[in-house]
């Protein structure tokens, strides 16, 4: 766990760097970013949201996907995450433990919504600190077991099968695509 503590800090300069650009791309009009919810109404503010995530978890579904996928990104940037491949080896912190290279390519979707759908700006900061929250959730053993959300019975099959699950905050991506390997059909197999 101590090792997995001093990656993520080391690792934690490279990850400011895609907030503070978001900051900067919006603060000089970029983006399809709006100030107010009332600029756009309820409806579209909760129409964004969705489309938002929806983008979010399509995309980092098929760059996690590609990391795996594509040898040399595994072999010099996504195995430095893969190491805690054990129940006991996982925990939140090794949520964040990531080559910083990783790290940004799986959160860079965040960056690139902002361009390509009308986004309240605070939501999206809220959306990015739930994305840290979220990430070391899934790391911690504990399976909530909340159909349809990537829970960590479901990321942790990830990190010790390599071959399933590689969507974020739902199963979604994993059923569609075919990656999808359910923990209660595991423990059922015994497998």
């Amino acid at each position: 766990m101590l090792f997995q503590m001093f990656v993520t800090i080391k690792a934690m300069p490279f990850y400011c760097i895609l907030p503070t650009f978001a900051e900067y791309v919006v603060e000089h009009d970029w983006t399809k970013c709006y100030p107010r919810v009332l600029d756009v109404g309820w409806r579209a503010y909760a129409f964004h949201i969705v489309t938002y995530l929806a983008f979010v978890e399509f995309c980092i579904y098929w760059m996690h996907r590609a990391l795996h996928d594509i040898k040399p990104l595994y072999k010099y940037l996504h195995a430095k995450h893969h190491i805690y491949n054990k129940k006991i080896t996982l925990s939140p912190f090794a949520g964040l433990a990531f080559h910083p290279v990783d790290g940004i390519l799986q959160a860079i979707p965040h960056l690139f919504a902002l361009f390509l759908i009308p986004t309240h700006f605070r939501t999206h900061i809220v959306l990015l600190f739930f994305e840290v929250v979220w990430t070391t959730n899934i790391h911690d053993c504990i399976h909530a077991q909340i159909w349809p959300v990537m829970g960590a019975g479901y990321h942790t099959i990830h990190h010790t099968r390599y071959r399933y699950n590689y969507g974020h905050y739902s199963i979604w991506m994993d059923w569609m695509f075919g990656t999808l390997l359910d923990p209660i059909d595991t423990e059922a197999r015994g497998s």
